[in-house]
């Protein structure tokens, strides 16, 4: 046995049987990134893979048993996946998953639509923590849905094909920044500035329309979608970085993305479900509002977590506190990797490290531990063996050194129901840019961290 820690880097350590598993792994993941850049996508991609292997609609009236798998897809934003296994629940609890899949990015606004200088525009409303300098001059596509008169549901989703216009939020010229440039990046661009532009060909036959193009956007929008300019105030649109995953680096061993938080970890967890049958009843939840603070009926705050819980005790008999208290849960969530162009803002032994495996974060929160779930002693060991036994590599870290900010995940929320819960994720670099870093090996690490929880 070492007496001293050493810490592994995964692909240092893999044969070539298992660097083509890694790879192989990341072109699934890549495949489903480029499919989910929103909450919504990533559920209904969820949802469209679960029925594929045999999941059906939950029903919170049914009498579940040994062997089922179901899906309750909740306001098309939050999915939960549920798989039924042969240990008394009562006593085996349930084994949790949750990661999140909503991703920061540029709300519209209510009524977004203006026109000046002859270019029509987008209000935008940033969600998430952003660097708001980071959202101008990229290409942009627009997801999300509106709703027309009489309940019908219009889906939108343009930039992503190769075909497809794109948009466009303006920054200053060089030239002209002098002043600009002399403003500290959180105010060099300001929140009310990140409007996208959506126009610029006038309409040609009413002279006397005053905004002649975004009366010419409107045509087109009602013309292929049915969309007048009300109906953008029962919408849920949002810009996000258009184009797909790809590859990082002459050996592709890293990839860039919009989403990897937490799209990162919402993936292994599902792949776990979908690739092992467990003796043990495994509920994988794909989250929604994690960036915003986890309310409203689709994030982790609400009460559906908790009425999943009770419905599957409900089906065996059993005491749903009972079941809660022995239940254990993988807050799947990312943490801050080590950045050496910025390593000033870490601690290099409490931090994680690309390509050193699934990044376990025993508590995160800020400065003195605010806003954290803080594992116990208990559980981390428990997951140490069961890590150590499936040859999973693992690291510990936090979220950045001491006073240099910190963060959060829904680990807190589980916690408060009283069920044992850890943060087990991957190390991110450049967290909550339009595109983000990750390592393959990371990723395909996290997915034998579940694989490992779930047996």
């Amino acid at each position: 046995m070492d007496l001293k820690y050493k810490r592994k880097n995964v692909y240092k350590e893999a044969d070539g049987n298992e660097l083509k598993q890694i790879y192989d792994f990341a072109e699934g993941y890549k495949k489903f990134l480029d499919t989910s850049k929103t909450e919504r996508d990533a559920s209904e991609t969820a949802k469209k893979l679960a029925e594929e292997k045999g999941f059906k609609p939950f029903s919170f009236s049914e009498k579940l048993k040994a062997g089922d798998k179901r899906y309750f897809l909740n306001r098309g934003k939050n999915i939960f996946l549920i798989s039924v296994g042969k240990e008394d629940v009562a006593k085996d609890g349930v084994r949790i998953m949750v990661a999140h899949v909503d991703s920061p990015r540029l709300d519209l606004k209510p009524n977004p639509m203006y026109e000046e200088a002859g270019l029509c525009y987008f209000k935008t409303h940033y969600y998430g923590g952003i660097k708001k300098y980071q959202w101008t001059a990229l290409p942009l596509a627009l997801h999300g849905v509106v709703m027309l008169r009489g309940g019908e549901k219009r889906e939108v989703c343009v930039g992503e094909d190769e075909n497809d216009p794109i948009f466009y939020v303006t920054d200053l010229l060089p030239h002209l920044g002098g002043e600009q440039s002399q403003k500290t990046l959180g105010k060099a661009i300001d929140g009310e500035s990140l409007n996208a532009v959506i126009g610029g060909l006038p309409a040609v036959d009413d002279e006397e329309e005053k905004e002649c193009v975004k009366a010419a956007v409107l045509k087109l929008l009602n013309k292929k979608y049915g969309i007048t300019e009300i109906d953008f105030q029962c919408s849920e649109l949002c810009f996000v970085p258009a184009g797909k995953a790809r590859d990082v680096g002459f050996d592709g061993a890293l990839i860039s993305a919009y989403g990897h938080d937490d799209k990162v970890c919402a993936y292994p967890e599902m792949k776990a479900v979908f690739d092992y049958d467990s003796p043990h009843t495994v509920l994988a939840v794909f989250a929604d509002k994690e960036e915003v603070g986890s309310d409203g009926t689709t994030g982790m705050q609400s009460k559906v977590i908790s009425d999943v819980i009770e419905t599957i005790a409900a089906s065996f008999g059993a005491n749903p506190i009972e079941v809660r208290y022995n239940s254990k849960c993988i807050s799947a969530d990312v943490t801050a990797g080590f950045d050496p162009a910025y390593s000033s803002v870490f601690e290099k032994r409490n931090t994680t490290f690309v390509s050193c495996g699934a990044a376990v974060s025993k508590y995160t929160g800020a400065r003195g531990k605010s806003g954290t779930n803080d594992a116990p002693a208990e559980f981390m060991g428990y997951l140490r063996d069961i890590f150590e036994e499936n040859g999973v590599i693992w690291q510990t870290g936090e979220l950045g050194a001491v006073d240099a900010g910190g963060g959060g995940t829904v680990a807190k929320f589980i916690g408060n129901l009283g069920i044992d819960t850890v943060d087990v994720g991957v190390p991110v670099l450049s967290m909550h840019a339009p595109y983000e870093l990750i390592s393959k090996a990371d990723v395909y690490s996290l997915y034998k961290a579940c694989l490992a929880f779930i047996k």
